[in-house]
């Protein structure tokens, strides 16, 4: 009996082997497509939104750009970059870094590593340093977008031939910005642990203590604050009757403290503060006869609040009051103690 002929096996075949790395081969040169042609897409905008700036009227530079991350980012570098907008403040950074994720190209984070410059109108320039001075950005489409800055270990030093700054040192600097409903934004400043600049009246307000502040307010018709500069914007804000609302503000420096129970702020077309202010003062007598032996207040004026201050105040010596800005003045109860601030 014969044994019947066995059929030879087949060869294997390939493709199952070769296909998924043919797949993976396409899909790096396609995403690899896509991130260059992202990267140049980046470097046009930025070109461009510069260029429309420059047309309104603002400063825009910097002397060298690159442009990295691949393949999952964004990274753009500038050096020697500033800004300067056309009332006068500006700010500027010996080198700028800057990244995104390439699936939320929406939101930038930026880091400051080398300190940054900014300059105000009409007191001159101020060197800010850092351990940390980073920021982010998202949402550029709403008013406002959302905006987070925070800074560690700050430190402040006014440029040469430059007004003092407020503050000579923080241990963090933080400011929040974000989007609300109903046409309303959300802005939160806080100061931590920082150190007073001036000498002399604010040193003895402050007693060599450390100066604490917050401010907490809602901002209504978001959508009206637009235009070429600053004073622009915040001019056709308060004429579509945007203000204010304050949640929950303070400002503490060494044993004096003004605490905001509640108000609501206005800019009026002089570009000052109106509005009224109600406000919780300790230590407040004190405070006020240092404004006027310091000169920043005439000393009769200094004198008639701290009056005030001391009439107000309980034993715990913290007093009530309010804070009204009106008609270009600021007033401490009945008291006029000083110009409004001014806002443009």
């Amino acid at each position: 009996m014969s044994v019947p002929d066995t059929k030879p096996a087949r060869k294997p075949r390939r493709l199952g082997l070769v296909l998924p790395f043919a797949l993976l081969i396409l899909a790096v040169v396609v995403w690899s497509g896509f991130w260059f042609w992202t990267r140049i897409q980046t470097g046009d905008r930025m070109d461009r939104a510069a260029e429309a700036l420059r047309s309104a009227g603002y400063e825009v530079s910097w002397e060298a750009r690159s442009i990295g991350g691949y393949p999952f980012r964004l990274n753009v570098t500038l050096t020697e970059a500033q800004i300067r907008e056309p009332s006068g403040w500006a700010i500027a950074t010996p080198r700028l870094e800057s990244e995104a994720f390439m699936h939320a190209l929406d939101h930038w984070v930026f880091a400051a590593p080398d300190g940054l410059t900014f300059t105000r109108p009409q007191s001159g320039s101020v060197q800010v340093n850092g351990r940390v001075l980073r920021a982010s950005l998202g949402d550029t489409d709403r008013k406002p977008p959302s905006f987070d800055f925070q800074g560690l270990d700050v430190i402040f030093a006014p440029g040469p031939g430059a007004q003092p700054f407020a503050l000579s040192s923080a241990e963090e600097v933080a400011f929040h910005l974000r989007p609300g409903p109903e046409d309303q934004g959300a802005m939160f400043l806080g100061v931590t642990k920082g150190q007073a600049q001036f000498s002399g009246m604010f040193a003895r307000i402050a007693q060599d203590g450390d100066v604490d502040l917050k401010w907490d307010a809602v901002l209504s018709k978001m959508s009206a604050f637009d235009g070429t500069d600053w004073p622009s914007a915040v001019r056709n804000w308060a004429l579509a009757g945007g203000m204010a609302q304050i949640q929950e503000a303070g400002l503490t420096a060494g044993e004096a403290m003004i605490g905001v129970n509640r108000g609501q702020l206005f800019v009026g077309p002089d570009g000052r503060l109106r509005g009224t202010l109600d406000v919780t003062l300790r230590e407040a007598p004190e405070a006020l006869e240092a404004l006027g032996a310091g000169g920043v207040l005439p000393p009769e004026t200094a004198d008639t609040a701290a009056a005030v201050a001391s009439a107000r105040q309980g034993a715990d010596n913290v007093a009530q009051a309010a804070i009204t800005f009106q008609a270009g003045q600021t007033t401490l109860g009945p008291v006029a103690i000083g110009p409004a601030p001014r806002v443009y």
